[in-house]
């Protein structure tokens, strides 16, 4: 059985977004060999590589599922040459990502404890959320094209400002999301102008655009909606532009058999639970296609996450990792002779 979550983090990032779970995972080990339990079956601790998609996105757990491929290898959401950089310093090469792939028989389930990142169980009061499912996503680096230009001499009206584009997509995407597509997000996250001069028209702007929701068809409905905004915004501004897929990961239930589990855990333990979706992805959503996988939640002060003021109660880790703790040895004893 794997225990576990990621070590990695966001620019700017916060110290408890899944390296909550990697060091609860460790202290269920701990603790279950410190009391001298003979369990049934291996607990493991695990830390994933890239859960945040700074290389990839879910780079280890889809190595140890065999989701990952060399093509999307090719082009990733962080640069080639980034990830090309991160496997040599780690003594990898891309075959062995490939290669990595753990056999499902040897796995009975994942549990990934967590942090909320989000205000539903402060505002409800509640110690633990039992995960029902988790977002899908898609993302995609967009190209426009312009024409640079001298920012004093050429008019307005004969402007390709490919800088102009990005920000009139920008504000479309935003408009189109609130308007038409309730319970989904998208979010552009980082806007890259060249040449970048006070005194020169952008010629190319390069936009980071993602879009999540736990549904399957608005999701794909609002990808093909964000899509035509930004032709519609390159043909009244630019040239053109140009859309790379960079990420695609599909709206994942949870195993309902482990949350009933995990339930059971944390009322044992005198805890209060709720259900709740998460609109964050994690690992458990790449193990989740090959083994029964669910997740804990435990409250985040303030809802704030991917920053540095993120931070869960001392009560709420030992919650957490109790709630974990309990629920490891209960999916154990099930498979006792």
């Amino acid at each position: 059985m794997l225990l576990g979550s990621h070590l990695d983090s966001v620019p700017n990032g916060g110290r408890y977004d899944g390296a909550l779970g990697v060091v609860a995972a460790l202290h269920v080990l701990l603790a279950v060999q410190a009391s001298g339990l003979q369990l049934p079956l291996a607990l493991e601790a695990i830390d994933f590589t890239d859960e945040e998609g700074t290389l990839v996105g879910l780079l280890g757990s889809e190595s140890l599922t065999g989701k990952l491929t060399l093509e999307s290898l090719r082009s990733p959401r962080g640069g080639r040459e980034a990830l090309l950089a991160g496997l040599e310093r780690a003594g990898l090469n891309e075959t062995e990502l490939v290669l990595a792939r753990r056999d499902p028989a040897s796995l009975v389930a994942f549990l990934e404890l967590h942090i909320e990142q989000g205000p539903l169980l402060e505002r409800a009061a509640v110690q633990i959320g039992l995960v029902t499912g988790i977002v899908g996503a898609r993302s995609f680096s967009l190209l426009f094209r312009g024409l640079a230009g001298h920012a004093g001499t050429t008019p307005m009206d004969a402007r390709r400002d490919a800088g102009l584009a990005a920000a009139v997509f920008t504000v479309a995407a935003n408009e189109l999301v609130v308007r038409d597509f309730p319970g989904c997000v998208a979010t552009v996250g980082d806007i890259r102008l060249e040449p970048g001069a006070f005194n020169v028209i952008p010629g190319s702007a390069r936009v980071a655009i993602e879009c999540r929701s736990l549904d399957l068809a608005p999701l794909d409905a609002l990808e093909s909606a964000l899509l035509r905004e930004a032709h519609a915004a390159a043909a009244m501004h630019a040239l053109g532009v140009e859309a790379t897929p960079v990420g695609r990961w599909e709206p994942t239930p949870l195993d309902a058999d482990l949350r009933a589990l995990v339930g059971r855990a944390a009322s044992g333990l005198g805890l209060e639970t709720m259900e709740l979706s998460s609109g964050a992805g994690h690992d458990a959503q790449a193990l989740a296609a090959v083994v029964p996988s669910g997740m804990i939640f435990v409250p985040s002060d303030g809802g704030v996450s991917h920053d540095p003021r993120e931070h869960t109660s001392w009560a709420g880790c030992v919650n957490g990792a109790n709630t974990l703790l309990r629920a490891a040895l209960e999916l154990s004893g099930s498979y006792a002779d």
